[in-house]
């Protein structure tokens, strides 16, 4: 690895805090907390940041309906987020906020360098607008609802804005963002998001808003107090405050960025493949390497909405089924990029076909069977037959077949191939039936149960990325030391006469609670 390769920046979007978390928020965090914990586990230094998304109308709006001053309504939603990566046991680096000093700065010195480069200049705004999502939409993208209202294409209102503004030229950055992206068509993930943002560009870019000056709750506009800085360049410009942009000298900076990847939902998107790269080929700042679009979760089918009630709440289902049973879930159900559908029977029915049957029942009935029958201790390990070396081969091989797939983000497909060799586990034990062996031949009975041990071994370094808590009990069943939980040690082997510790089931069924 050269010195770039072994550091690795990633990214949830900042969080907006006019609401409380849900479970799409709870589904960022978690696959980006997998992307970075299965690279500090290959050995680099990982960088990973989430955090909220404080200014605008939108906010501004909630905490006058809320009865109490912004910076105070603010305080309180952000710790909701805050909390919710306690409750998900993420391994952030990070926690930022836009309210904070050093984000603020960073947004100040990349105005002032956008409008130093000829970027920046004063007009007028007139068109119209969604509060929601902070956005504007132009003609041929707005549709009208019953009642003749206009809404945009995700069906939020629109109203019409007339201010004085300061603009972006983005449309002058039109066809060198064409020319990056064809140069660079890894950048946006899946391939049909790729497709729908270069089909975006090619319409035609029309200059970018960049003020407001019909509310107050946000950074002013370096010397013109009657003007708030966009949302969206505000919130964008965290991925660089957070690493100490305005200090060119910063380990941070120098170390982190460019950023590996941005994990954002598809519905922002535009913001993050076509502004954000236009802010910062403007301001002569690299461009991230990978902005990757994942779904959108319904519920039993049916979208999320609060007029609906059937916004689910991470807290609720983690208490209701556990932390690991609800990361798999997420991780394993629904393929990154796609869209889901999250219900308990699916949950349920996941978690008891995978975790319970194949890999909980595979540790248990293993490390149960040599507690009993072999004084607790890892066997020793005798000749090894044909069988047993294609075993470890399989889990040799997949291991890099895995190591790969999360190298290009392929999270559903890497649990689908460490699955393989859980079955292909299970099957060995059946099949090899180190009980009977215990009648007949000893020295082949305890070859067996030491090849399913380095296997289960093995399995449990790569799953302790995905489900930690589980994996990491089943390390300390086979007395496996902390510090050696690392790719580094997947080829140490199993020192026989190590005295396990007493076996106990960790992913026990399911059944839905009412």
């Amino acid at each position: 690895m050269n010195n770039k390769s072994k550091n690795f920046y990633i990214t949830t979007p900042i969080y907006y805090v006019n609401d409380v978390p849900h479970i799409g928020h709870a589904y960022t965090t978690v696959i980006c907390d997998t992307i970075a914990n299965f690279n500090r586990w290959l050995g680099k230094d990982v960088n990973f940041l989430t955090g909220t998304d404080e200014h605008g109308q939108k906010v501004e709006k909630s905490a006058l309906k809320a009865g109490i001053d912004p910076q105070r309504f603010t305080d309180e939603v952000s710790k909701s987020f805050f909390n919710l990566a306690k409750k998900l046991e993420i391994n952030n680096t990070d926690f930022i906020r836009t309210t904070e000093k050093r984000h603020k700065k960073s947004v100040i010195e990349l105005w002032k360098k956008l409008e130093e480069n000829g970027n920046i200049y004063l007009g007028k705004y007139s068109g119209w607008y969604s509060v929601r999502d902070e956005a504007f939409y132009s003609e041929d993208e707005i549709n009208e609802d019953k009642d003749g209202n206009k809404i945009a294409p995700n069906g939020s209102e629109l109203e019409w804005v007339e201010e004085p503004s300061y603009f972006f030229k983005l449309s002058s950055w039109q066809d060198k963002l064409l020319k990056f992206y064809k140069d660079n068509q890894e950048f946006i993930s899946p391939k049909s998001r790729y497709n729908e943002v270069v089909s975006f560009v090619n319409k035609g870019l029309e200059d970018l808003s960049i003020s407001r000056t019909t509310f107050k709750w946000g950074i002013p506009v370096p010397d013109n107090n009657d003007h708030i800085i966009y949302v969206w360049l505000d919130a964008l410009t965290n991925y660089i405050s957070a690493l100490n942009y305005t200090n060119s000298k910063d380990n941070n900076w120098k170390t982190f960025w460019p950023a590996n990847i941005h994990v954002v939902g598809k519905d922002i998107l535009r913001f993050h493949a076509v502004y954000w790269p236009a802010f910062l080929m403007a301001a002569g700042i690299e461009i991230p390497l990978k902005v990757y679009a994942h779904g959108w979760w319904t519920v039993d089918g049916k979208k999320m909405s609060k007029s609906t009630g059937n916004v689910v709440s991470p807290d609720y289902i983690i208490d209701k089924y556990g932390l690991d049973q609800f990361k798999y879930f997420l991780l394993r159900e629904v393929r990154f990029g796609q869209d889901g559908d999250f219900s308990e029977n699916a949950l349920v029915k996941r978690v008891n076909s995978d975790l319970a049957n194949d890999y909980g029942n595979l540790a248990q009935r293993v490390l149960s069977f040599i507690y009993k029958n072999n004084e607790a201790l890892i066997p020793n390990k005798g000749t090894l037959d044909k069988v047993d070396k294609d075993l470890l081969y399989a889990m040799d091989n997949i291991k890099d077949k895995i190591i790969n797939h999360m190298n290009n983000y392929k999270i559903t497909d890497a649990l689908e191939e460490l699955w393989l060799i859980i079955r292909k586990s299970n099957t060995y034990i059946d099949e090899q039936a180190p009980w009977a062996l215990k009648k007949t031949d000893l020295e082949r009975m305890n070859t067996v149960l030491y090849v399913l041990c380095s296997v289960i071994k093995n399995v449990s370094l790569i799953a302790k990325n995905f489900i930690p808590i589980g994996a990491n009990k089943i390390l300390d069943q086979l007395s496996i030391n902390k510090n050696k939980r690392e790719y580094a040690n997947f080829y140490d082997e199993l020192i026989s006469g190590t005295k396990l510790s007493k076996p106990e089931g960790v992913f026990p069924r399911l059944e839905i609670k009412e």
